[in-house]
């Protein structure tokens, strides 16, 4: 990373990093984002949300040593994943945003010039990604399958699920909608809503088959979330059906109500599963005014046959 930027001169990258709490790895990760050898200016906008061990310390620290490259932004009080996510984008001004949350770290000192380079030569690719290495709680470490995932994808694919390790992505710059601003502040992730606002018009998504960064897995405020699929699923339909809502979405409303739709089954599914009866007769009924088939009642039958034959 360059020592010194010129004042006023937006920076070609900007890395988002969010932290909360994080004083055993945060100055990995800002290390991970100094250490990028480019041959253009980037930012680190950092959006501290009131943790309250040492981490703002050390985010201060690193401040005061490069202050043209770091912009820190401190919140007084807990504002939550979802407002703290809106409120560092929006500080982000790099015409590309790259994601480094404070427990993940890079390890590539060329990874962000790779992703420039591949970015400003295919214009028609408006996020780029690549592989990455994980590590649990109990010391073990892995590397990510990714023997299923496409070299090209699109809007369509990402829709069926997040398959984006957010330390490995970089993607265009757009600013969020004041709508979108405004619902996705109760969110516990922004990545991925993200990810579909900037490829609503068109656009492909680069996988990078090199490892490039290390993600910590089960570590964080997300990790019970992901555990439960009822409750993750509660999330992904509540996110689908706030883009369905969303004007400047209308024209990808028909392909995410199909995904509505599949979704809905699943969660159905997932109560049953997790022994949820009630919630999953409720969302029967919901999907059945909505239908014009028996399919989410024979789906609703299936699931609750399985679900009571494992008693």
């Amino acid at each position: 990373m360059k020592a010194q930027q010129k004042e006023n001169m937006q920076p070609m990258v900007s890395v988002f990093m969010l932290t909360y709490n994080q004083e055993q790895y945060v100055a990995q990760a800002i290390e991970g984002v100094l250490m990028q050898q480019t041959d253009f200016t980037l930012q680190l906008v950092i959006g501290d949300d009131f943790s309250t061990d040492g981490t703002r310390e050390i985010c201060k620290l690193y401040e005061r040593k490069y202050p043209s490259n770091i912009k820190l932004l401190l919140n007084e009080n807990n504002l939550g994943i979802g407002a703290n996510y809106v409120k560092t984008y929006e500080a982000c001004t790099g015409k590309y945003v790259a994601i480094c949350d404070g427990d993940d770290y890079w390890i590539d000192p060329l990874k962000l010039q790779k992703q420039v380079e591949f970015l400003e030569d295919n214009p028609e690719f408006k996020i780029v990604f690549t592989n990455n290495r994980n590590i649990y709680p109990s010391g073990k470490a892995d590397v990510r399958d990714v023997s299923k995932l496409r070299e090209i994808s699109s809007f369509e694919d990402l829709l069926k699920g997040n398959y984006i390790t957010s330390v490995t992505a970089m993607f265009q710059k757009i600013p969020l909608s004041k709508n979108m601003k405004g619902w996705m502040k109760d969110l516990p992730f922004g990545d991925w809503p993200t990810y579909l606002w900037i490829l609503k018009e068109g656009g492909k998504i680069k996988f990078m088959d090199e490892i490039t960064a290390v993600y910590r897995k089960d570590y964080g405020t997300s990790t019970a979330l992901r555990k439960s699929k009822s409750k993750m699923g509660e999330v992904i339909i509540a996110i689908l059906e706030r883009i369905k809502e969303d004007t400047l979405f209308y024209n990808r409303r028909e392909i995410v109500e199909q995904e509505i739709q599949k979704r809905t089954l699943g969660l159905m599914a997932s109560y049953n599963k997790e022994k949820k009866f009630q919630d999953s007769f409720t969302l029967l009924q919901k999907a059945m005014k909505k239908s014009n088939s028996l399919g989410p009642f024979k789906s609703y039958l299936y699931s609750l046959k399985r679900s009571l034959f494992l008693l």
